[in-house]
């Protein structure tokens, strides 16, 4: 399912007109409440969901980034690596909360030395993803970040990914997990055990 902007499109059932936030839910409402759904973008039958006002308000980014952070400081975690684009936004800064080089997973193309790739498919067509060599070791331990967790292809990728370049995923973390789309089950049928935090499901 494709993306566009600070945020993810899902489908919906039913059109809505105009601009709503998304409702909060026991301890993720604080956090929740900055994420808005725009419905009907970019197409009708779609509604967007946008962080960006979680991103300009400086509390509710904090407080996102010490508890992504915190999932990974209870594990010996070597490198924060974040998937293009919006997991380099929290990942650099998770990666700097628990005082650990970042590594970022890009698409093709961005990248001026050797890499490790990785091809994945999509819904519609296929994509990849590209890790400088020299930046992952063998053994390193490295958390993985994004913003959303969807369908968890990508994620799913970029775990490949750091294992092919000798790597050891201690965990995914994201800011929104999009539970009717599966990302979740598809990671964990793909490396079982693998933990996960997400700070708002919906």
């Amino acid at each position: 399912m494709p993306d566009k902007g600070f945020g993810v499109q899902v489908p919906v059932r039913t059109r809505r007109k105009g601009f709503s936030m998304a409702q909060p839910r026991s301890d993720e409402g604080q956090l929740s409440e900055y994420i808005v759904n725009v419905p009907d973008y970019p197409q009708p039958g779609i509604i967007f969901k946008d962080i960006t006002p979680l991103l300009a308000n400086g509390d509710a980014l904090r407080r996102s980034i010490a508890s992504l952070a915190q999932s990974f400081q209870s594990s010996k975690t070597d490198r924060i690596a974040g998937i293009e684009a919006r997991g380099f936004i929290l990942g650099a800064a998770v990666a700097a909360e628990i005082g650990v080089g970042f590594i970022p997973l890009r698409k093709p193309g961005k990248s001026p030395r050797d890499v490790h790739s990785v091809r994945y498919q999509l819904e519609y067509g296929f994509d990849e993803l590209q890790v400088h060599k020299d930046l992952i070791e063998t053994d390193m331990n490295i958390g993985l970040i994004d913003d959303v967790l969807a369908t968890g292809g990508t994620a799913v990728a970029a775990i490949d990914l750091i294992q092919k370049g000798g790597g050891i995923v201690t965990g995914f973390g994201c800011l929104l997990e999009l539970g009717f789309l599966a990302g979740r089950s598809k990671i964990q049928s793909t490396y079982p055990g693998l933990p996960i935090h997400a700070l708002v499901q919906q």
